[in-house]
């Protein structure tokens, strides 16, 4: 019996650290050529992927050009934004990517935000990835910035910020965010 049980074990080690292994094999910065677009990002991407032609192109023109709202980065500080996680969903074929996700990475890089807590995820025009990622996330439309923390959505940013600033929205869903947390306190 004891023989038995020390084999399961093994066994069951071997699986558990097989999946370990296989759910670690992400691809990273993934770009294919399209028919109608060209070349072309998909899946997970590291910031760097966008200073090579021919993302480079649009990414550093609207990068460079935009002015900062230094109330709202000051807010965010406040705020310790750099405490949550982000997840960008993004199509390189997307105007709207195009102004916003530079953007919003030149906010990221005034805020000093650790890239290890920012997942960057090209779609298709279908707004698909290799991964799936879109499904889970329920993406509809391109950019969308969704923040969480401690692995829960707590908000996001579709296709465009309401305020005209991607910086101020981020204020507005942290500010939503504190006052839920104080409101779960006081209902107790």
């Amino acid at each position: 019996m004891k023989k038995f049980i020390t084999q399961i074990v093994a066994v069951s080690g071997l699986f558990l650290a097989s999946q370990q292994l296989s759910a670690q094999k992400v691809v990273m910065n993934r770009e294919v050529e399209t028919q109608n677009d060209g070349k072309m990002l998909l899946g997970n991407q590291l910031k760097d992927q966008f200073l090579k032609a021919p993302y480079a192109d649009w990414y550093v023109k609207e990068h460079d050009e935009y002015a900062i709202d230094q109330k709202a980065i000051s807010e965010l500080r406040k705020a310790k934004f750099n405490t949550y996680s982000l997840v960008v969903f993004m199509g390189t074929w997307c105007e709207d990517s195009h102004r916003d996700f530079p953007r919003l990475m030149k906010i990221l890089e005034e805020l000093k935000y650790s890239d290890n807590k920012l997942s960057i995820i090209a779609v298709n025009r279908k707004k698909e990835s290799p991964t799936g990622d879109e499904v889970r996330y329920n993406i509809q439309k391109v950019p969308t910035i969704i923040v969480e923390k401690y692995g829960k959505e707590v908000g996001r940013i579709i296709e465009m910020p309401t305020s005209g600033c991607i910086e101020r929205d981020l204020v507005e869903i942290l500010k939503k965010d504190d006052s839920s947390v104080i409101k779960e306190i006081f209902s107790k």
